[in-house]
């Protein structure tokens, strides 16, 4: 695959991991599975858009969910952050060392973030057909969520 094809495919998928994601982080504070039946939604949805095979929703579903597992704790870990740096930023006299690491270690966590959803792209680009892909790019410059 040349590399024009690679930077594509892992805009347009990473549109649909970060969707993914993103839409359960957001719901996830409203109590239980909330959380989940908006990603069965949101994964219905999507697949109802690419015209998925059945064998296609059976292989992305896991890699889906796998990933949003794997970024919960990370989201946490940010979450927790905003409020250190919050409490930080209140003292009478701000810390710049603190800050600072506090900053390295935000990194850290979106670098982790990164990386599991690169490994996630990369699972699902061999999921989806160049067609599919297509179709998931335009309708994501409809949605305007990613442009």
């Amino acid at each position: 695959m040349n590399k024009s094809r690679r930077i594509t495919l892992a805009t347009i998928l990473g549109g649909v991991a970060a969707a993914a994601s993103f839409n359960a982080f957001a719901h996830r504070g409203r109590g239980g599975m909330h959380g989940s039946m908006d990603v069965e939604r949101m994964l219905r949805h999507l697949y109802a858009e690419i015209g998925a095979t059945e064998e296609q929703k059976q292989r992305l579903e896991p890699i889906v969910k796998q990933t949003m597992q794997e970024l919960a704790p990370l989201r946490q870990n940010l979450r927790a952050a905003r409020g250190e740096a919050l409490k930080l930023l209140s003292q009478d006299r701000v810390d710049a060392g603190a800050l600072e690491s506090l900053r390295a270690r935000q990194i850290q966590l979106a670098d982790e973030a990164s990386r599991t959803v690169t490994r996630a792209l990369v699972d699902a680009s061999e999921v989806l057909n160049p067609a599919q892909r297509r179709q998931l790019a335009a309708y994501f410059a409809r949605a305007r969520r990613f442009t």
